[in-house]
C-alpha cells in the first residue's frame, strides 16, 4: 500500500569508501546506471534489474558466484520506517540486531526507506557459454566446475540429460555482441512459446519440444560453445521469456549430485525413480531447470537471521522454473512441486522466500530456521507489535499470528495482522484478485489508547533520550510504544471496486513485452536467446 518508485534519489555518494546511498524505491538498473556515471557498478546482480533495491535485499535476491553471497552482504547501512513513525538507522556496529533483521525483512518489519550500497570499479566481463553432458557436470561438481571463474550458472535440460554451462570472468576486452543466430530473435521467441502452449494440451510432447528447442540455439553436438563481452551490470542478466512459476530452494553445495541424481531420476521414469514418494505417471516438465550458487560464510559481515544459505560451507540453487504459455498454467505444476518440495526437504534444503513453493508448512520452516526465526520475531514483534506489517504470506510460510510452534510466543497481540477473506479469477489467464482483512476486530479506541512502553528487556522508554528522526541512538530506546497505537483506516469496500482492479490488472498485462536481459533488435526482432 506504499509506493516508493518515485523515492529514487542518489543521497550521497562516498568515494573514499566507495559507496553510495540511495533512496529504497531506487531500481537496480538505476541504481547501477548512476554508479557507472562516476566509474562504478554492482559487485553481482540476479538474472533481472527491475527490482527495488529494498525489494531485492529484503527478499535474500542472489547472483550465481562462490565468490559472492546474497546481494545484502553489500549493504553498509538501512533506514527503516518503524510502525510507530520512527525512522531508524542500522548497520552493523548501530543497531545490530535490528539490522540482521532488517536486511532480510520479507517486508514484515517496516518501511526500508534508505540503503547504503557497496560498489566496485564499472568493468566489462566475458562470458562462455558450452553445450555439456548432465555427467561432465556431476563429474567435475566438485572440481572446476564452480571455481574456474567468478560467475557460473548451469542450465540443466533434464529429458536430455544435457546441461549449459554459462561462466565468466572480468576483462579489459571491449564489448563484444555473441554470433547472431537467426533463430536467437523472434522465431525461437514464438516457437518456444506456442510450442509450450500446445504441450498443456498434449504434454507428452515436452521432451521433443526440449530437444528441438534447444538443439536450434545451443546445437545438437555438445562441446559447441558462444561467448560475449559485456558490461557487468547488464551481462549478468538473462531473459526470462515468458510468464513463469519458479520454485527455488537452497541447499548445501556438498549435496547437490544426490539431488539432481535423484530429481533426474524421478523426471525420467527410472527404477526406483529416485526414492521419491509421489507418481510421475503421464507428467512432464519444462526445461530448462536452473542451477545456481553462492558462498555467505567467508564475508566478514553479519549474517541475516533469515539467511537461507548454508552456514557451513557454499550453497547449491535449485530452480523449478515452470512456464505460462499465453498466460495458461501447465497441468503438471500441483505435482511436479509437491515432489520437488518434498525432495528438497529431504535433502535439508530452504525455500526462496521469492519463489512460488506452496507445499511446505511454516513447522518446517520453523525447524529448518530454529533459534534464527526465533530471534528474528522477536526483534519484528518488538518493533512492530501490532502486527501493522504482516500479511496473509507471512501467517502461511514462517507461522505469524497462528499455528503451534516457537515463533508465535508473542503474536497474540497483532490485531493488524491481515488473513485472507476471499480470492476471485481476474483476466488474463489464472490470476486472481485478491481481498484480505483484520485478524481481529479494532475498536475506535485503538488510536487512543495507553500501551505499556517498557519493553520485556527493561529498556529505557524513547522519551527518556533524545529522539531524532534518523537517529544513532539504540534501536531498544526507540521501538517501544513512545507513539500512539497505529492508527487504522477503515474504508468502505465499496471505495475499491473489483472489476476496475481486474480491469487494471488486464491493462496491465497486455502492456508490451519487457525484456529483462540485454536485448538487441536485429533483422530477425529482439534477439532474447543470445544467452538462456
Amino acid at each position: 500500500m506504499v509506493n516508493l518508485d518515485a523515492y529514487n534519489q542518489v543521497l550521497k555518494v562516498d568515494k573514499e569508501r566507495r559507496t553510495m546511498l540511495v533512496q529504497g524505491g531506487m531500481r537496480l538498473q538505476d541504481l547501477n546506471d548512476r554508479a557507472n556515471e562516476v566509474g562504478w557498478t554492482m559487485p553481482n546482480l540476479g538474472s533481472i534489474n527491475v527490482q527495488s533495491i529494498v525489494g531485492a535485499i529484503s527478499t535474500a535476491t542472489h547472483g550465481s558466484s562462490l565468490r559472492h553471497g546474497l546481494m545484502s552482504e553489500n549493504v553498509k547501512s538501512l533506514r527503516i520506517v518503524l510502525a510507530n513513525g520512527r525512522a531508524v538507522r542500522c548497520s552493523a556496529e548501530q543497531n545490530s540486531e535490528l539490522f540482521r533483521t532488517a536486511l532480510i525483512s520479507l517486508g514484515a518489519l517496516g518501511i526500508i526507506v534508505e540503503v547504503e550500497y557497496q560498489l566496485t570499479e564499472a568493468c566489462n566481463i566475458e562470458w562462455t557459454q558450452t553445450l555439456e553432458p548432465l555427467a561432465k557436470i556431476l563429474n567435475t561438481w566438485d572440481k572446476e566446475l564452480w571455481t574456474q571463474k567468478e560467475f557460473t550458472r548451469v542450465w540443466w535440460m533434464p529429458y536430455m540429460k544435457r546441461a549449459i554451462v554459462w561462466s565468466a570472468e572480468k576483462t579489459s576486452k571491449p564489448s563484444r555482441q555473441a554470433v547472431e543466430s537467426w533463430y536467437g530473435g523472434s522465431v525461437g521467441f514464438h516457437t518456444y512459446h506456442n510450442l509450450l502452449w500446445l504441450s498443456n494440451y498434449v504434454p507428452r510432447i515436452l521432451p521433443w519440444v526440449e530437444w528441438f528447442v534447444f538443439g536450434m540455439q545451443y546445437g545438437f553436438r555438445t562441446g559447441q560453445t558462444t561467448s560475449a563481452v559485456e558490461p557487468l551490470k547488464t551481462g549478468l542478466l538473462m531473459n526470462c521469456l515468458y510468464s513463469q512459476f519458479v520454485n527455488e530452494w537452497a541447499l548445501p553445495l556438498a549435496k547437490g549430485p544426490e539431488a539432481i541424481e535423484r530429481l533426474s531420476a524421478w523426471i525420467n521414469r527410472e527404477a526406483g525413480g529416485g526414492d521419491i514418494p509421489f507418481s510421475n505417471k503421464n507428467l512432464y516438465v519444462h526445461c530448462p531447470i536452473e542451477v545456481r550458487v553462492s558462498d555467505s560464510t567467508f564475508r566478514d559481515a553479519p549474517r541475516p537471521y533469515l539467511d537461507n544459505t548454508s552456514a557451513e560451507g557454499p550453497t547449491l540453487y535449485l530452480n523449478a522454473t515452470l512456464y505460462r504459455p499465453y498466460l495458461q498454467d501447465p497441468p503438471c505444476k500441483d505435482r511436479y512441486y509437491e515432489a520437488f518440495e518434498w525432495l528438497m526437504r529431504e535433502v535439508g534444503a530452504k525455500p526462496h522466500y521469492a519463489k512460488n513453493w506452496q507445499f511446505t508448512s511454516s513447522a518446517y520452516i520453523e525447524e529448518a530456521f530454529g533459534d534464527d526465526l526465533k530471534q528474528w520475531c522477536r526483534v519484528r514483534n518488538e518493533a512492530d507489535p501490532e502486527g501493522m506489517f504482516l500479511g496473509e504470506c507471512h501467517r502461511q510460510a514462517l507461522g505469524l499470528g497462528g499455528g503451534a510452534g516457537a515463533s508465535n510466543e508473542s503474536h497474540s497481540q497483532l490485531s493488524l495482522l491481515e488473513r485472507e477473506k476471499d480470492r476471485k479469477p481476474a483476466l488474463p489467464g489464472s490470476c486472481q484478485f485478491w481481498r484480505g482483512a483484520l485478524s481481529f476486530p479494532v475498536s475506535p479506541a485503538v488510536a487512543g489508547d495507553a500501551v505499556d512502553s517498557t519493553p520485556a528487556s527493561g529498556v529505557p522508554r524513547a522519551e527518556d533520550s533524545p529522539g531524532a528522526s534518523s537517529s544513532g541512538e539504540s534501536f531498544d530506546m526507540l521501538h517501544g510504544s513512545e507513539a500512539e497505537k497505529s492508527v487504522l483506516y477503515n474504508g468502505d469496500e465499496e471505495d475499491v471496486e473489483g472489476e476496475e482492479v481486474e480491469e487494471d490488472v488486464a491493462e496491465q498485462m497486455r502492456a508490451e513485452r519487457r525484456f529483462h536481459g540485454h536485448p538487441r533488435e536485429s533483422w530477425t526482432g529482439t534477439r532474447v536467446f543470445d544467452k538462456m
